[in-house]
């Protein structure tokens, strides 16, 4: 399946697109009634197609914590996922510069990707709505 044929579905069971990058259609998170943002789920177009979601923490939310710890964190949050057979399939470290100074870091994100393999569209969409309600930021 191709990403557009894939955003078509999506769209029509009601998800909103924050943005397609390549095969990935990664979801929005409705904050407000004027602000989206990405909700850190993504469908994955192709054969097969996948379910992904990046779980994640924060440096600045647990001080002096090393890096192995802060993924060791992202991944607890994830357990839901690998219960339901989900696989990690990569990490990554994210630094959040100043928009006003990008010479300054905010803050490092350290994310954990999980992806899951699912045999239809079907499938797909109810997977989606489980990940959508899962927490994907640890938190203190």
């Amino acid at each position: 399946m191709k990403p557009a044929d894939l955003k078509k579905i999506l769209v029509a069971q009601g998800f909103e697109i924050y943005r397609t990058l390549g095969d990935r259609i990664i979801l929005a998170d409705r904050v407000r009634d004027n602000l989206i943002m990405d909700s850190g789920v993504a469908a994955v177009a192709g054969d097969p197609l996948k379910v992904q979601l990046t779980a994640r923490s924060q440096s600045t939310d647990f001080p002096g914590e090393g890096q192995d710890a802060l993924f060791d964190r992202a991944r607890s949050i994830a357990q839901p996922l690998v219960d339901r057979g989900f696989a990690e399939v990569t990490t990554n470290v994210v630094p959040v510069h100043d928009p006003g100074d990008r010479t300054k870091t905010l803050d490092t994100w350290y994310e954990v990707e999980f992806q899951m393999e699912v045999a239809s569209a079907d499938d797909m969409v109810e997977l989606l709505r489980y990940a959508m309600g899962l927490e994907k930021s640890a938190a203190h």
